[in-house]
């Protein structure tokens, strides 16, 4: 049998998505938990990986197993299993073509940025936080040069392990409540640290630094040494991944918890 999980996590307390030896990542955590479920060894594939401190709101992930469980022991038993920081939400069995990374037509990321004089207390390490005062329209305008197929090598990280930095973003939104900006990002896959090289860019705009236009100069370089340094993880959440319709799965962003 195969099965698909959705998965959500606060990044906080790991040290990223991928199992690593001797340190605490929410993949080895879920990879046990099921495999006490299951009574045998469980390897799970997420449709992408998260760095430590960033969050996953609706991750999902697939396995294989030769035992036959209710769908409730995927989600209610396998959560009994598992740290407060991490739940599954759903389990769905799914075809064998199913393939949680290479599946994935599009994900969707949202960053949640608070631009206030006092650090948040409430929700620290869960939003990203600058005291400056930001021009929300140039940082609005700015958002407009990220739609389209481009390359984002300004905003990879060296580490990046993908094939091509060519990649086609089909939302780049940001709304303001109150002193909260809250950015969505949607492409057909992200570069290591991509969102958050762009949020750091943003912030250079929104501070008065540069012009809008200064996002396309960016993408145009197609160099990480041009733009700002990568911006706090606390504030990104892995909202969402988009499948084709046949495989039924609830997997797109869902406001579970208002703002995410």
């Amino acid at each position: 049998m195969k099965y698909a999980l959705a998965v959500e996590y606060d990044g906080r307390a790991f040290y990223g998505w991928q199992v690593q030896k001797d340190l605490t990542t929410v993949q080895a955590v879920l990879e046990l938990a099921l495999s006490r479920m299951a009574g045998e060894p469980i390897r799970v594939h997420a449709a992408g990986r998260t760095d430590a401190g960033v969050h996953g709101a609706r991750q999902i992930v697939h396995f294989e197993t030769t035992v036959n469980r209710p769908l409730a022991a995927w989600v209610r038993g396998v959560n009994s299993f598992l740290p407060d920081t991490v739940a599954v939400l759903w389990a769905k069995p799914v075809s064998d073509a199913f393939h949680a990374r290479f599946s994935a037509f599009a994900r969707h990321y949202r960053y949640l940025l608070l631009s206030h004089p006092v650090r948040p207390a409430l929700w620290s390490g869960r939003m990203g936080w600058t005291f400056y005062d930001l021009d929300f329209e140039a940082m609005q305008a700015a958002m407009t040069h990220l739609l389209g197929q481009h390359d984002f090598s300004s905003f990879r990280a060296a580490e990046c392990q993908a094939k091509s930095p060519i990649k086609t973003m089909t939302r780049a939104h940001i709304q303001k409540e109150g002193h909260l900006l809250i950015c969505d990002f949607s492409a057909d896959a992200f570069l290591h640290h991509m969102v958050r090289n762009i949020v750091g860019a943003l912030l250079h705009i929104g501070k008065g630094h540069e012009s809008p236009e200064w996002m396309a100069d960016l993408i145009l370089a197609k160099d990480r040494t041009s733009a700002p340094p990568t911006f706090m993880p606390d504030g990104l959440y892995l909202a969402g991944v988009s499948y084709p319709p046949e495989f039924g799965l609830a997997s797109e962003p869902e406001l579970r918890h208002g703002l995410i």
